[in-house]
């Protein structure tokens, strides 16, 4: 599918899409072609939802990974395509309402402690520090440190926005060692490739492998860290508006997720149980 593969990506492109959802896109339709062994062209509603179904019985994948494959084929038949009516008929998979994961802070200190690697540590405490999600890490460049101020310039974020965030102090002392032995040049944290920065990938592997070196056995990844970021604010007294900003939220509703993993009122709840045996004793 090599020409419309690269005319579906003007597409995205004109559409003002991110080169992760671009990339996202790309991959789940041509995923689903590879499947059906034929191009895209020659397959409409009945092989959509026979693939959504497959990925759902057989390949029991998430929830997120079934609706981005339907966004995926929704943009190619209705944009790239002009075939509006292809997908007319073919259910959306209604997302589940799951709250985050989300490590203690001795948990995430403990992830620290245990990454030797200056850049892996440095990495991961920005990611924390600072709510950070895996594509604007990995993204990040050396002139978005705003040391002056405290602040972390993230371009282009989820939904094509700009946004500062915070730096925190023991963060920037572990970039300051992380800079005076990889003294990077564009990319904060480049790859393995000249000119590249780091894949989304390595950073997971990095965040994996500190998780078993801990003894973590909560299913983490590295957004749990910027759902812990967010929860650990909101207990400190943080209010929810300047959280959403923070994290780049284009609503509070979706902020509001962290008041139900927020411990800060939970524990001041008495279970009726031990308000009973406190009458009895």
């Amino acid at each position: 599918m090599g020409k419309l593969r690269e005319q579906m990506k003007g597409d995205l492109e004109l559409k003002g899409m991110s080169p992760h959802t671009q990339e996202i896109y790309l991959r789940q339709v041509n995923q689903f072609s590879r499947h059906h062994g034929r191009s895209p062209r020659q397959l409409g509603e009945k092989e959509i939802k026979e693939y959504l179904l497959y990925l759902i019985r057989e390949k029991k994948a998430s929830t997120s990974t079934v609706n981005q494959c339907y966004h995926a084929l929704k943009f190619l038949y209705k944009t790239t395509l002009n075939r509006e009516w292809v997908m007319a008929r073919v259910p959306h998979l209604k997302s589940l309402k799951q709250l985050p994961i989300v490590l203690d802070k001795e948990e995430v200190e403990s992830l620290f402690s245990v990454t030797k690697n200056i850049k892996h540590r440095a990495i991961l405490m920005l990611i924390y520090s600072s709510g950070l999600r895996l594509m604007e890490a990995a993204h990040l460049k050396v002139t978005d440190i705003d040391s002056k101020r405290m602040l972390l310039r993230i371009k282009q974020g989820k939904g094509r926005k700009d946004r500062y965030t915070i730096l925190s102090k023991v963060a920037l002392k572990a970039l300051r060692e992380y800079w005076s032995q990889y003294r990077p040049q564009e990319w904060l944290f480049a790859g393995r490739f000249p000119g590249k920065p780091l894949t989304g990938r390595s950073i997971q592997r990095v965040l994996i492998k500190a998780k078993k070196l801990a003894g973590i056995k909560k299913p983490a990844t590295v957004h749990t860290l910027r759902h812990s970021f967010a929860t650990h604010l909101l207990e400190a007294g943080t209010d929810l508006y300047h959280i959403q900003l923070l994290l780049g939220h284009r609503s509070l509703n979706t902020t509001t997720i962290y008041l139900h993993v927020s411990r800060k009122e939970l524990v001041r709840i008495v279970s009726p149980l031990d308000i009973k045996r406190r009458k009895i004793s």
